[in-house]
């Protein structure tokens, strides 16, 4: 396992000369989104610190992807499609155009072009199910799995190493701290229907 922890250049929240763009008072500075009259100074810089740390990690998601579709020459849809079918292999599951739909939140005709798309490129074969004469099994081929899992998925593994260097109750503190910030961003989207 590499275990190595990455080079940290040790500055902590944004690099010099460099906007914050997650710090509160820079998104909040007349305090009219964040009530923070309880929160210290430091525990504000702490949370700024925190922030520019998961929008770093987001950037470096964001680098991570937009190299994968470049890389394997597919939309992020069709990739979302590609790693299903891999994890679904690798745990023994059939997929059919049903499941592939519900899974990318798709209509069934954007399910039959995606798929269409796909097997012309060469990345998948639809043979029929093997139990469901009405349906059909979907897979990845051989080269595209080999592909996407010697490249994207070896880079996408390495967050494996970064949890795994934590204690298992810094671990328990991040999945708390995740799924809360999770819920979070998920409450009072009434202003986006």
């Amino acid at each position: 396992m590499n275990s190595k922890q990455p080079e940290d250049d040790g500055q902590g929240g944004a690099p010099p000369n460099k906007i914050s763009l997650y710090a509160v008072d820079s998104n909040d500075p007349h305090k009219r989104l964040i009530d923070r009259a309880d929160v210290s100074p430091e525990d504000i810089e702490q949370i700024n610190d925190l922030m520019q740390a998961m929008g770093d990690l987001r950037e470096a998601e964001n680098h991570l992807n937009d190299a994968s579709l470049e890389y394997m020459k597919l939309g992020k849809t069709d990739m979302r499609a590609l790693h299903l079918l891999i994890v679904s292999e690798h745990q023994e599951q059939v997929v059919t155009a049903s499941m592939l739909a519900a899974h990318l939140n798709i209509t069934s005709a954007s399910t039959t072009k995606l798929l269409d798309r796909l097997e012309r490129g060469g990345h998948i074969v639809r043979t029929p199910h093997p139990s469901d004469r009405r349906s059909q099994a979907i897979s990845i081929t051989r080269e595209t799995h080999a592909s996407a899992v010697e490249t994207v998925g070896a880079q996408q593994s390495r967050r494996f190493y970064a949890a795994a260097r934590l204690t298992r109750e810094e671990r328990e503190v991040v999945i708390r701290f995740l799924r809360d910030t999770a819920a979070e961003l998920r409450t009072g989207m009434e202003w986006s229907k």
